[in-house]
């Protein structure tokens, strides 16, 4: 497959032009070009020397992951950038990045891996930003406990033994969950108003306990990097069923 044509097929497939305004993440294509084919592709939550070096000894032309190289801009190609970037230009190996945009995907992201996961249905939009989302929302058919889900996320999730914390605030009882993965805490106030009975995030701010006692709402903090498995996990698939040979790399933080 023409690398022009793997790039374009995820930039639709992913919507990628509708986060352009609201995402610190340049995404779609981040180091590389355009021009040559792709018949080994790499995932990857995070884009990192160690991932960057497994994916060239691999032998693969392209590396897919949900964190990029890149934040809010680049003024120099130095140091650690140097050392991350240096590996791919060198071997050329491009780097395609889909964070916001795998965040919020209703069928291939991240929340809706966690949703899967939970065994949630009537699933919607959770997560507002701006006009898109980066989250989902469903509900618990036959209900769940907090035990329930804290051990299903712990069974499921690659978060490196370090386990779920949970804020037990919300009901016993849990109907209805919103998801935002990574660092989702800040929509503890979305989940309040809507009635929600828990919110599930990677990791959480320090405001976050205070803020789900007074909001009568649950927390499950499950790990950045295990909550954000999923999108990729999901691309791989994807990218298999184009006819590609595909490998996921995986370095679990315990974050």
């Amino acid at each position: 497959m023409q690398r022009s044509t793997f790039v374009d097929r995820l930039d639709e497939t992913l919507d990628t032009d509708a986060y352009s305004d609201l995402d610190a993440s340049p995404n779609g294509l981040q180091v590389g070009t355009r021009e040559g084919d792709v018949t080994r592709v790499a995932f990857a939550v995070d884009a990192v020397e160690a991932t960057a070096r497994e994916t060239i000894e691999w032998g693969a032309d392209l590396l897919v992951t949900h964190h990029g190289m890149i934040w809010g801009g680049l003024d120099r190609v130095t140091g650690r950038e140097y050392d991350r970037i240096e590996p791919l230009v060198a071997n050329d190996v491009a780097l395609y990045v889909s964070h916001l945009p795998l965040d919020g995907h209703q069928e291939l992201g991240n929340a809706a891996g966690v949703a899967d996961t939970l065994g949630l249905v009537d699933r919607d939009p959770f997560g507002e930003m701006g006009p898109e989302h980066v989250g989902q929302a469903g509900v618990a058919p036959d209900g769940l406990t907090r035990e329930a889900v804290a051990d299903t996320l712990a069974a499921d999730l690659d978060h490196a033994g370090e386990g779920v914390q949970v804020l037990p605030f919300g009901p016993d009882r849990i109907d209805t969950v919103g998801i935002v993965t990574g660092s989702g805490s800040d929509w503890l106030r979305e989940a309040e108003s809507r009635g929600l009975d828990a919110l599930v995030t990677g990791e959480g701010k320090g405001k976050a306990y205070h803020e789900a006692r007074e909001a009568g709402v649950n927390v499950f903090l499950a790990g950045h990097y295990a909550t954000e498995t999923f999108g990729v996990r999901s691309l791989q698939a994807l990218a298999d069923e184009w006819g590609l040979e595909t490998r996921y790399i995986d370095h679990p933080t315990g974050l």
